[in-house]
Order: C-alpha cells, then sequence, then structure tokens
C-alpha cells in the first residue's frame, strides 16, 4: 500500500522500531505490577518505567532534528508549532503538537507495546484511544521552564475526565536541565483554571488556597534516563524548571484517554482536524485505538 503524506491515516506501526507481536504476548510481557498501578492511583503518577531502548531513542533524536526545522516539507501537519513558546531568547522552550503525523518513528511510538499496556492499566484497564502527542524541548544553557499546571485544564473541550499523560526522555533527565517535577497526591485536588505554559513558574498559585500552596514543599523531581518513562493523571500539578545546564533536555509526551471519550465542544479540539460535535464519540483518523485489554482478556 502506497504510504500517505500524513501518517495519521495510518493506524498500526509503519517502521520496524518495535516488535510485531499480538495483544495477550505484550499485555503478559509488559504488564506493570500490581503495587506499581497502586503507587499511581495514590500518588498520582508513577515514574521510571523504561519505555525505549538506545537505538529507540537514536532514532527519534534523529527525527527530531529534521522537523524542528520550519522549512520541514510536512511542517503544515503540526497542530501547534512554537520554536520557543516562551519569546525570551534567554529562556527557551521549544513546544510542538501532532509530529506523529510527520516521521514514522513518532507515530509508531503511540503503538509501543510498552506503553500501551500500561496506558491501559492506569486507565483501569480500559481500551486506549490517542488524544495528541507534544514534544517539549530545552536547549543547553538558555532552556526555558514549564509553569506548574494539570493537564486536564487545557482539555475540557473532552470528556468526561478519563485521560492520562506519558512523559518520555531523549536524554537523562536531572535536576539541573529542567526535569519533570510533580506534586504528590495533587491528584485528588479540583480542577484548577490554566496558566500559560512558558510563562511565570508559579503563575498556579492564583488558584490555589494555602493549604495546596504548603505542598509544593513536598515536590518531587522526577530524574530519570533516556528512554524511561513517567506517567501521571489529568488533574496532577506538575511543571519543570529552566535548563542552564550544558546538556539538552529534550523529550516528548503522549496523551491518551479511554475509549468513550467524547467532545465537549463545537469548535475544533486540534487545529486543522474536521470538528466533532459536542457530545459525539472521539474517534476516526485523528483518534485512533491503540489497545484494547478486551482482545486479550476475550
Amino acid at each position: 500500500m502506497q504510504m500517505q503524506r500524513d501518517l495519521s491515516e495510518h493506524h498500526h506501526l509503519l517502521s520496524n522500531m518495535f516488535p510485531e507481536i499480538s495483544g495477550k504476548e505484550a499485555w503478559e510481557q509488559y504488564k506493570l505490577s500490581d503495587e506499581k498501578v497502586a503507587f499511581f492511583h495514590e500518588n498520582g503518577y508513577l515514574h521510571h518505567i523504561k519505555l525505549l531502548e538506545d537505538d529507540q531513542v537514536n532514532k527519534l533524536r534523529e527525527e527530531l532534528a529534521e522537523i524542528v526545522d520550519p522549512g520541514h516539507p510536512k511542517h503544515d501537519l503540526f497542530y501547534e508549532f512554537h520554536s520557543n513558546e516562551s519569546e525570551n531568547p534567554n529562556a527557551v522552550l521549544f513546544h510542538s503538537l501532532g509530529h506523529w503525523r510527520i516521521t514514522k518513528g513518532f507515530h509508531d511510538v503511540a503503538w509501543n507495546p510498552r506503553f500501551v499496556v500500561a496506558a491501559s492499566q492506569l486507565l483501569g484497564t480500559k481500551a486506549v484511544r490517542f488524544w495528541h502527542d507534544q514534544l517539549f524541548c530545552k536547549p543547553a544553557h538558555h532552556g526555558g521552564v514549564v509553569a506548574w499546571h494539570q493537564d486536564y485544564s487545557y482539555w475540557t473541550r473532552t470528556s468526561p475526565m478519563q485521560h492520562l499523560t506519558c512523559w518520555i526522555g531523549l536524554d537523562d533527565a536531572t535536576k539541573d536541565n529542567g526535569c519533570l517535577h510533580y506534586i504528590p497526591k495533587s491528584h485528588k485536588w479540583n480542577l484548577l483554571d490554566s496558566t500559560s505554559l512558558a510563562g511565570a513558574m508559579h503563575g498556579l498559585d492564583a488558584f490555589l488556597t494555602e493549604a495546596q500552596k504548603e505542598q509544593f514543599a513536598n515536590k518531587v523531581a522526577v530524574e530519570m534516563p533516556k528512554g524511561h518513562g513517567s506517567f501521571h493523571h489529568p488533574l496532577m500539578v506538575h511543571g519543570s524548571y529552566e535548563n542552564r545546564s550544558p546538556h539538552s533536555r529534550r523529550a516528548f509526551v503522549l496523551n491518551v484517554f479511554a475509549d468513550g471519550t467524547r467532545s465537549n465542544s463545537d469548535e475544533e479540539v486540534l487545529k486543522g482536524v474536521p470538528i466533532i460535535r459536542k457530545g459525539e464519540k472521539m474517534e476516526g483518523q485523528f483518534f485512533p485505538l491503540l489497545f484494547d485489554p478486551a482482545q486479550v482478556m476475550g
């Protein structure tokens, strides 16, 4: 079959980056322990899960180096593209959405068996649909922040809230180069207003109670080797500090939701994607089914 320019038209692996195995084999090989699932539900996050081998990381780094160029021939397929979302040359944050439509590697990571099995478990052993992807890259010496926020505060155009985020490093992530930080158990807070991602680190403070502000003293730095991932709940408060180290901090994010999630808006849910009317199921070309545990358990 001829390869389409827009890879969102293909809902299966397109490269040999991941093994072609059955859902049952994937489940048996990669399922999380009960203890890890329980930790996620209690704390709102689960980190240090190996999702990529070094050769897979290197392939994605190569593709990233190509697509950060605004002159890339498929640049129009991005939902969003910000060479520097902060607009401050001393605090650079590259941020984009939609690269799964552009290169085979970034397309195929959504079907990574290690990822889809864990995602299904953390969503309550439900079928998993793709929502969208993101890139967050902080260059050495002058990388910017990602302000404290809750993911679902940007996603209320979909409901019910049955979403999950997975952050995966293409570099070793450390406190020095701006690793992810979590506020444990903040997923049990209320939904807060959205803030500017590349704005003031503590812009969220305007919406917090004094008791919630005190919980920031318990923040956890998620330091992980490249190729490892961290999952978090859609209400988990998280962010990352600037990178003043001599090392880059490149990462991508996979956002998914449980099958059955519906549009909560009559506007575009993503730029350029055909409108899905409020109340209609999120599915089709841009929201493919990634994994269905019913096919494993059946």
